[in-house]
């Protein structure tokens, strides 16, 4: 990257950082139903291409969110706290009356009563979302000035949690994980319309049953807007086109996996690339590099971690779209695993991969893939925890 001497040739292509970018146009599917017909929820289930297995989970948790009591912050116990961000606190509970374990994300906002309510009410389309790829969710409701958002506990955590524990994650582990993500954000975009718009490290959950589940994808444009002031670190795993203020759709979200993939694969955010002698240090550690850096929350930042080089804001999404983008070094990775990820960081839009295309590449079809079994061995030795969820 050339030399920026001032702030104003640090930005001087003008990028800004924009609170909710143009969207392509899409089918407005975004309706929430009523989910408490089980007969219609198994219907629906039919026609999902998943396992018996994955159905009868689905219709497992269903069947249990239908007998939840309305909640409330009263039934909720506080078991641990899972993480805690600009966005808010992330802690694991239990609902008393029911002693279902959940994982509750408090939000605090500074925002006119009204437009909580309308975030309440978008919200609600999660309670369609009915897919053994999406983590589930049990409700959300307001206290005081903080939104409340009970989802699925997922005890294998995050996949930055568990970098932070781990250090990188090898290349089969990422296939499988791939495919996960991949048929994630498919269900998204086929079912509900839905582009995820978030897609990071911290936002792809595991548990030890070997399940891999996207979370915090954006249904609330009124949320998003109240927190634009806190997704610094989102901007760093943003397309160009969507750093550009530009019209954006589906392939935005892989090229944000792809910048994940990298990260995951070296332990470390990507940019600006690690030098030769950095990428030996990474290749060869057994646990995390720098342990001391935040893991997926916050890159872009004027952070002061133990990584080599950081970039401050501008710096960063300026490299994003100016400069190329990351790419694996053969010398460490399979070449099947590099196409894979060259093809999710094209730059224009229009030449990188669709989601059908990723989806049958040899990289998450390969009989090199880890096995379910030795997956769930994986979870529950570098997972958050190791109960049963």
């Amino acid at each position: 990257m050339s030399n920026r001497g001032n702030n104003q040739s640090r930005n001087k292509f003008n990028l800004k950082i924009q609170a909710v970018p143009q969207l392509d146009p899409i089918p407005d599917k975004q309706t929430a139903t009523d989910e408490t017909d089980m007969a219609a929820v198994r219907e629906k289930l039919a026609d999902l291409q998943i396992s018996p297995t994955e159905r009868e989970q689905l219709e497992d948790f269903l069947k249990h969110k239908k007998e939840l009591p309305v909640l409330s912050s009263s039934d909720l116990e506080q078991m641990s706290v899972l993480g805690s961000g600009n966005s808010g606190v992330v802690t694991k509970v239990k609902h008393t009356r029911t002693n279902i374990v959940m994982a509750r994300k408090m939000i605090h906002l500074e925002v006119k009563p009204a437009i909580i309510l309308q975030i309440l009410r978008e919200l609600k389309i999660l309670h369609s979302c009915n897919s053994p790829y999406i983590v589930g969710f049990w409700g959300a409701f307001q206290a005081e000035n903080e939104i409340n958002i009970c989802m699925e506990y997922m005890n294998g955590g995050s996949l930055d949690l568990i970098m932070r524990k781990s250090g990188r994650i090898h290349e089969n582990v990422l296939a499988r994980i791939s495919l996960g993500v991949l048929k994630g954000l498919k269900y998204l975009r086929d079912e509900k319309a839905i582009i995820h718009r978030d897609v990071k490290p911290s936002n792809i959950l595991v548990n030890t049953k070997g399940d891999i589940k996207l979370c915090d994808f954006g249904v609330s444009g009124q949320l998003i807007n109240s927190m634009a002031n806190s997704f610094v670190g989102t901007r760093s795993y943003m397309s160009p086109e969507r750093l550009q203020g530009t019209k954006y759709n589906i392939v935005s979200d892989i090229w944000s996996y792809g910048l994940s993939l990298i990260e995951m694969a070296y332990g470390k955010y990507p940019i600006p690339p690690p030098s030769e002698e950095d990428m030996e240090e990474l290749m060869s550690a057994t646990g995390p590099v720098y342990p001391s850096s935040r893991a997926s929350t916050n890159r872009g930042d004027s952070v002061d971690d133990n990584s080599p080089k950081t970039l401050a804001i501008f710096e960063l999404l300026d490299y994003i779209v100016n400069e190329p983008p990351p790419t694996l070094p053969a010398k460490y990775f399979t070449e099947t695993f590099i196409e894979f990820v060259n093809k999710c960081l094209v730059k224009d839009p229009k030449d990188r991969a669709t989601l059908t295309f990723l989806m049958s590449h040899q990289f998450v079809t390969s009989d090199k893939v880890i096995s379910l079994e030795d997956f769930i061995s994986w979870i529950t030795k570098h997972g958050i925890d190791n109960e049963t969820n």
